[in-house]
């Protein structure tokens, strides 16, 4: 029987470590506290992850931390990489906390007006227009099939400035989402700009994202979680858990017909000839993880199945699961909290990082 552990997790913010709680009913076991900061770093598979990345013909960074145990491995994980379609995880958050303020609604009206289709992945640059869409359809196109047309209404909603003041409440330094999707840069743009194009990131920076819509950590500072918290991470969690691009991190981890049986697997891709990454929540039966991998410089530009960078995730997220959840996955726990413990509000007990 699995034993997970109630846990008191220090983590630092501005002012210091703020003591967070992430127990569980019907535990047996009681771990010591332990500090994120002192994350437990998973040495042996660390190395053996490392050993496989050197064949890649590109580079690797990446992050995935078990959360119920604090286990990390890391590859050049604060190593600043293109996002590609990865930073949409950033705009659907700072949507999250729009919603949590009573500023956006799911069921407020977008209207895609003629000559905002823009190309790339997605279909709404294919539909007739003028076409009216809730913000909870735009949203939903932006992350299921990463339509780059329905993420620019989303950017148009909210405002990069937006998006880019939410990613510094978050604390994250090296993240930044710096114009709309196939569009020409506007106005000053940081120097880096060229580098990177839409956005750029880290590995442990997109995951700190991924793990605060897993385990609905919409509080800030000094807040406390909301009653409509759990609602809120659960129509985001819907969206990610029923992403389309699936020859990643799923690729060799689910075994059954996820649309009918309910994925363990939520997740955020993007793709650029030379890049491929993708970032996941994955509900292990012996406790949730976050895995993040990007990929860039990648000798493989081919947008085959078999390309060799997606092949290359596939891999990785297998020997970070095989590791800590030889078990395998339970999509039932892919839910706001992950299975790690509740407040009243429905809210994870985690506080604000």
């Amino acid at each position: 029987m699995q034993v997970m552990a109630n846990r008191s997790l220090w983590r630092r913010s501005a002012a210091g470590f703020l003591l967070i709680g992430l127990g569980a009913a019907g535990l047996r076991a009681e771990a010591q506290p332990f500090s994120l900061d002192v994350q437990k770093t998973d040495s042996s598979l660390e190395k053996s992850l490392m050993a496989l990345a050197s064949t890649h013909r590109g580079h690797v960074a990446l992050y995935a931390i078990q959360l119920n145990t604090g286990k990390t491995v890391a590859i050049d994980a604060d190593h600043p990489v293109q996002t590609a379609s990865v930073i949409k995880l950033a705009i659907l958050f700072e949507a999250m906390e729009q919603v949590r303020a009573g500023k956006a609604h799911w069921d407020e009206k977008l209207t895609l007006a003629k000559g905002d289709g823009v190309s790339g992945s997605g279909v709404l640059s294919f539909f007739d227009t003028p076409l009216t869409l809730t913000l909870k359809d735009v949203l939903t196109m932006m992350v299921i099939v990463s339509d780059n047309t329905a993420t620019n209404l989303a950017i148009d909603r909210f405002g990069v400035d937006a998006v880019n003041a939410r990613i510094a409440w978050l604390d994250l330094k090296d993240t930044h989402l710096y114009k709309k999707v196939m569009k020409p840069a506007t106005g000053p743009m940081p120097a880096d700009q060229p580098k990177f194009g839409l956005g750029k990131t880290t590995a442990r920076e997109m995951a700190t994202i991924m793990e605060r819509i897993g385990l609905c950590e919409l509080a800030g500072p000094g807040d406390k979680p909301q009653a409509g918290d759990a609602a809120i991470c659960q129509v985001a969690l819907t969206m990610l858990r029923n992403q389309f691009y699936r020859n990643t991190i799923p690729r060799y981890l689910e075994k059954l017909d996820s649309s009918e049986t309910g994925s363990g697997i939520a997740s955020k891709t993007g793709s650029l000839n030379a890049v491929r990454n993708d970032v996941a929540l994955v509900a292990g039966k012996e406790g949730p993880m976050v895995i993040s991998i990007f990929t860039y410089d990648n000798e493989d530009k081919s947008w085959t199945a078999d390309n060799e960078a997606e092949m290359m995730i596939a891999k990785l997220a297998k020997g970070i699961v095989d590791a800590w959840s030889p078990e395998g996955l339970d999509g039932k726990n892919l839910v706001p909290g992950l299975g790690m413990g509740t407040t009243a509000s429905g809210a994870s007990k985690s506080a604000s990082k």
